[in-house]
């Protein structure tokens, strides 16, 4: 059977393409191997009516919804290919098993790279975070720390003296901030340490201090982490979709990639990771998908 449009993710921008491309009346499946990018978080924020609520209950208020279109389908399992034959996708999964669909919808997301640090696997998602504007307020006003090693440093640091004004940034040993963008730093009152982190000293998750290389303990009650990122799967790329500067998937208004067919949404396009915002991509993908699949029912029928 050629579907019209297969799903490749079940986030909220997975989820949110597959409602929208449902209720336009075409056979869509969706393709998750329950790896969210937030499965370490306790708690999401930011997203209206959802707020701070689990990702986990986010998710399957999301496929609930879903279960109500007989033409949605739902499938546990992981995508490991994709070829493009005569315009239309043959999708394989990790059991053998083979799809075929028109269109294909890419919301894979993202993974994390965090710092090789002892222990900061274990405070991730806990007490310390990726994004201030989803945990910023339960970490306002404690002495924070801002792990980063990337040309990220300056814009984070100065982001996150809105939630607090006792901020130490850490860069790990990396050279990241020109001496006058630490003098700026140190205007503000946030100091700058440059000395490598050794280890990350916490109690169930709970950050207590950084152990420095030269020896000395930083106490701290929460933190941030400017963490590089990498798309989840390599499909973008093998297909030859455009990619951001950034790493993110190069895509318009309605979601539509440089590769004919192919489509993306969520925090694959690189982005700032919200789940609000990956759901309304996931709603301008799936009207994309709609919008090509009448333009072309109507070529093909265009009287000559």
């Amino acid at each position: 059977m050629l579907l019209d449009c297969a799903i490749i993710g079940g986030g909220p921008a997975g989820l949110s393409a597959a409602l929208v491309v449902g209720r336009g009346r075409k056979q869509v499946i969706v393709f998750d191997d329950e790896m969210p990018r937030n499965q370490v978080t306790q708690e999401s924020h930011g997203f209206i009516t959802n707020d701070g609520m689990a990702p986990f209950e986010i998710r399957k208020a999301g496929e609930a919804d879903l279960q109500k279109y007989p033409n949605i389908q739902m499938k546990r399992s992981r995508i490991v290919e994709i070829q493009k034959n005569e315009g239309n996708f043959t999708l394989l999964t990790q059991e053998g098993e083979r799809y075929e669909a028109k269109k294909i919808i890419l919301a894979t997301g993202l993974q994390d790279i965090l710092p090789e640090i002892k222990g900061i696997h274990d405070v991730y998602g806990k007490t310390v975070f990726s994004c201030p504007f989803c945990d910023g307020w339960e970490l306002k006003d404690k002495p924070l720390a801002l792990i980063a090693e990337n040309q990220r440093t300056l814009h984070m640091a100065k982001l996150l003296s809105n939630w607090t004004k006792d901020l130490i940034v850490f860069t790990n040993g990396q050279k990241v901030l020109a001496e006058e963008e630490k003098a700026l730093l140190t205007a503000h009152s946030i100091q700058v340490i440059d000395v490598p982190i050794v280890s990350i000293d916490h109690e169930n998750g709970q950050l207590h201090s950084l152990h420095l290389a030269n020896g000395e303990t930083v106490k701290r009650g929460g933190g941030f982490v400017a963490s590089d990122f990498k798309q989840s799967t390599p499909f973008a790329e093998k297909l030859g979709c455009q990619m951001t500067t950034n790493g993110g998937i190069e895509t318009d208004i309605l979601g539509r990639t440089t590769v004919s067919g192919v489509f993306a949404c969520g925090d694959n396009l690189g982005g700032p990771a919200q789940l609000v915002l990956a759901a309304a991509a996931g709603s301008q993908a799936g009207m994309g998908v709609i919008h090509e699949l009448v333009q072309e029912e109507f070529q093909e029928k265009t009287p000559l």
